[in-house]
C-alpha cells in the first residue's frame, strides 16, 4: 500500500461494522487474576545481572584496520589483537538475537585509517563480536590507507523485519567531521558489504543526529539542523533492498507550530529518536523549556528544566509535542547527554533523563499524550548518574545503564569535578533493572557492570569543552537487550589502562595506551584520549527483560485509517499477533474494543497450542464505535484456555493516520 497524500485534517467516523483486526498499540497488559492493568508481569521477581566484560578490535593504526577479527580472542599477532581506538558507542539488536555495534574513530592516522565509523557484530548472544567492513571508508589497496568524510557522531539501527534478500537491514550514521551534512551506510546483507548514503540530511550543517528504522525497509534520521536556529528535523526514506540507496519521501519538524517559537533559537536539546514498529508511532525526546515567558530570559541562559516528546502518528509526516515532565521551580537542568526514550512490546513508553546528579525515568501508557513520574533509578553506590540509554523488552520490563560514581559534592555538576589525578570521582557502567516499571515507585535492582572506566571530572558540553576539561568518555553509550533470551549488552567507552587478555593494552602506532616500559603497572596515558577504547559488558546472569508470566503475550498491535486520499472515504485497519507462552493450549479468544465486541479473522483455527502465535485481523469496527484518528480505545482480550478456565489482559490502541502504508 502507498499514500497516496497527505491529510491533515481530523477524522470522526461512525462505522457499523468494523471488523478491527489491527496492531493495536498495547499500552498495558493487565491480566486478570492477579495483574494490574499495564504492570505485564504481576510482580515479577528481579535478581542481579552479572556480566563479563571485554574489549572489541578496531585498530586504526594497523593495516587493514582490523576487519575480520573477533573478540574476545588469545592473539599474539599484532594485527589480530582485540585493541580498539574508538569511542561513543551504539548498539542494537536484531529480531534473530544478533547484536550489532558501531563506535567513532578517536585519532585520524596519516597512513593508517582517518575518520569515519567502526562497526561490530555478534552471531552467539554477545560472546563473541566481529569487527565488520568498515561502513564509510573508502579503502586503498591493498588495504593500508583509509579515509572517511564522516566520524563525528554515530547512531545505529536494525529493521525489524527482513528484507527480500533474507536480511535485516542494518543502518550505521555518521556526522561528518565537518558537520556539513550526516550519512547513512546501508546493509543488506548482514554487515558483509555497504553502500554509503553520504548526504542524508535534507538540512545541511548539523550535528547529533539519530536513526531508527521501521518495516524491512524504512529509515528515518533525526538531527538538530544547526545552521536553521537548531531546530530538530525528522527525515524518513525507503531504502533499496539490493543496492542499499535511501530514497528519502518525507521531511517534518519535531516542533509542532503551536511551539516552534519555543524551541527555536537554540533552545533545546536533542534526544534519540525511537519508532514501535508493531503501531509504527515514531517518537522524538528532547529537553527544553515549558512555555514562551522562559524565550527572552534564555537568550542570556537558562535550565532546560522540561523534557518533551514529539509524536507522529502518520509516519513522520506531521509531529505533536507533549510535556514528559517539567520541575516548575526551574532549578533542574535535563539538557544533558541525552534524554532517552524506548518502547517496549505491550507499547509502553520510557523517558530517562539525567538533570547531571540523579537519573529519572517517566512512563507512558497513552502514546507518549499522558505521563507518570519522575522515579528515581539510581542509588548508592551510584550517588551521581549521567549518560543514561535504556532498552525495553516485554511489556513493564526495562534496562537502563549510565556512568556512575559516589562522589557527589553539592550542586557541582561532573564537568567541574575534581580532574584526575584525583580519584574522588571513580566512574563505572552501571546497570538497572525494573521488570515492573509501569508500576509507580517499583525497584530497580542495580549492578557495576564494567570495572573503573574513568577517573575525575567529565566534561558534558560536546565541543565545546576547554583543553583542561576531560571528555574522554565523549557524550555516550549504550545497551540492547536480545529479543531471544532477554540478556543485555553494554557497549562502552574505557580510558583506563587494563591491559589484561581480554582487555589489552594497545601498544600499536603513535599512539598509545600502553606507553610504560615491561614491569610497570600503569601507563601515564591513562585517563587520556590515548587509552579511550570501546568495550563490550554482555549480561552473564540474572534476571532479564523477556519474562513472560501470561498465559498469553499480544506481541503487537495495530490499529490504522488507510485512506490519507482525503475523499471522504474510510478505511480501517486492525491487526493483532498473539503467542500462547503459558503451558495449556487456547481454545479461543474473545476481543472488545471500546467495550463492544469485536469481530476478527484469525489466521489458524482453534485449539492454540504453547509456543504457537495467531494473528488476527479486521477491517470493521462494532456498531456504535466512534472513531477519531489519534484517540485512544480500549481492548480487552480474553483467553478461554483448554482446561476451562480464563485470562483477560486489557490494553490500549491509537488509532494512527496511515502510519504502516508502504511497509
Amino acid at each position: 500500500m502507498k499514500i497516496l497524500r497527505k491529510l491533515t485534517t481530523q477524522k470522526t467516523l461512525f462505522l457499523s461494522l468494523l471488523i478491527i483486526a489491527s496492531t493495536f498499540l498495547m499500552t498495558s497488559a493487565a491480566v486478570q487474576r492477579t495483574w494490574e492493568s499495564g504492570s505485564g508481569g504481576g510482580g515479577l521477581i528481579q535478581t542481579p545481572a552479572t556480566f563479563t566484560n571485554y574489549e572489541l578490535a578496531g585498530n586504526e593504526f594497523i593495516a587493514g584496520h582490523s576487519q575480520g577479527v573477533s573478540c574476545p580472542n588469545a592473539a599474539t599477532v599484532e594485527s589480530q589483537k582485540c585493541y580498539s581506538t574508538q569511542a561513543e558507542p551504539a548498539i542494537r539488536a536484531d529480531p534473530a538475537g544478533n547484536f550489532y555495534g558501531s563506535s567513532e574513530s578517536v585519532f585520524c592516522v596519516i597512513g593508517g585509517q582517518c575518520g569515519g565509523t567502526y562497526a561490530w557484530k555478534s552471531t552467539d548472544d554477545g560472546s563473541h563480536f566481529t569487527t565488520l567492513a568498515l561502513p564509510n571508508t573508502v579503502t586503498e589497496p591493498p588495504s593500508a590507507v583509509g579515509v572517511s568524510p564522516q566520524g563525528g557522531d554515530t547512531d545505529i539501527a536494525v529493521a525489524p523485519h527482513k528484507n527480500v534478500s533474507g536480511f535485516y537491514n542494518i543502518y550505521v550514521a555518521s556526522l561528518h567531521s565537518t558537520l556539513a551534512n550526516i550519512g547513512i551506510s546501508t546493509s543488506t546483507n548482514g554487515g558483509a558489504t555497504w553502500f554509503d548514503n553520504l548526504f542524508s540530511a535534507s538540512i545541511p550543517v548539523d550535528d547529533r543526529e539519530w536513526v531508527a528504522a521501521d518495516g524491512a525497509n524504512k529509515i528515518c534520521l533525526s538531527y538538530h539542523a544547526f545552521a536553521a536556529t537548531n531546530a530538530i528535523a525528522v527525515d524518513c526514506g525507503t531504502t533499496d533492498p539490493t543496492t542499499g540507496v535511501i530514497v528519502f519521501n518525507s521531511h517534518a519538524s519535531a516542533f509542532d507550530l503551536a511551539h516552534t517559537a519555543l524551541f527555536v533559537a537554540y533552545n533545546n536539546k536533542i534526544g534519540n529518536l525511537a519508532i514501535d514498529p508493531h503501531n509504527h508511532v515514531i517518537y522524538q525526546v528532547f529537553s527544553s523549556v515549558a512555555d514562551t515567558s522562559e524565550v527572552v530570559p534564555c537568550a542570556l541562559g537558562c535550565n532546560f528544566h522540561t523534557v518533551w516528546i514529539a509524536v507522529s502518528i502518520d509516519g513522520g509526516n506531521n509531529f505533536k509535542d507533549y510535556i514528559v515532565y517539567n520541575d516548575s521551580t526551574g532549578v533542574s537542568d535535563f539538557g544533558h547527554s541525552f534524554v532517552n526514550v524506548s518502547v517496549d512490546k505491550g507499547g509502553n513508553l520510557y523517558v530517562v533523563y539525567s538533570d547531571d546528579h540523579n537519573l529519572f525515568y517517566s512512563f507512558s501508557q497513552t502514546f507518549g499524550k499522558t505521563w507518570s513520574g519522575p522515579f528515581k533509578v539510581n542509588s548508592n553506590p551510584a550517588k551521581t548518574a549521567i549518560f543514561p540509554w535504556s532498552s525495553a523488552g516485554s511489556a513493564g520490563q526495562i534496562d537502563i545503564v549510565y556512568y556512575g560514581t559516589s562522589y557527589t559534592n553539592g550542586a557541582t555538576v561532573p564537568t567541574n569535578f575534581p580532574p584526575y589525578p584525583r580519584t574522588d570521582a571513580t566512574w563505572y557502567v552501571y546497570f538497572a533493572q525494573n521488570l515492573n516499571a509501569v508500576t509507580p515507585n517499583s525497584p530497580f535492582t542495580q549492578v557495576a557492570a564494567s570495572g573503573i572506566v574513568h577517573y575525575g571530572d567529565v566534561c558534558e558540553n560536546g565541543a565545546g569543552c576547554s583543553g583542561s576539561q576531560n571528555r574522554d568518555l565523549l557524550d555516550d553509550f549504550g545497551v540492547a537487550t536480545s529479543p531471544t533470551t532477554g540478556k543485555a549488552a553494554v557497549i562502552y567507552t574505557s580510558d583506563q589502562y587494563v591491559n589484561t587478555q581480554a582487555e589489552p593494552a594497545n601498544t600499536y602506532g603513535s599512539r598509545h595506551c600502553a606507553s610504560n616500559p615491561p614491569g610497570q603497572p600503569t601507563s601515564p596515558a591513562e585517563n587520556t584520549v590515548d587509552c579511550s577504547h570501546t568495550d563490550i559488558a554482555i549480561q552473564t546472569g540474572g534476571s532479564t527483560t523477556n519474562q513472560k508470566p501470561h498465559h498469553f503475550e499480544v506481541n503487537g498491535e495495530d490499529f490504522e485509517e488507510l485512506d490519507v486520499s482525503s475523499d471522504g472515504g474510510h478505511s480501517p485497519h486492525g491487526e493483532i499477533d498473539i503467542t500462547n507462552t503459558g503451558t495449556v493450549a487456547i481454545d479461543k479468544f474473545d476481543v472488545r474494543i471500546g467495550g463492544l465486541p469485536w469481530t476478527l479473522a484469525w489466521s489458524s483455527t482453534a485449539p492454540l497450542q504453547p509456543g504457537q502465535s495467531i494473528q488476527g485481523t479486521s477491517s470493521t469496527v462494532p456498531l456504535g464505535l466512534v472513531l477519531t484518528v489519534g484517540s485512544i480505545y480500549p481492548v480487552t482480550i480474553t483467553a478461554t484456555l483448554a482446561d476451562g478456565t480464563t485470562e483477560t489482559q486489557t490494553t490500549n490502541v491509537i488509532y494512527s493516520l496511515g502510519a504502516g502504508l508502504g511497509l
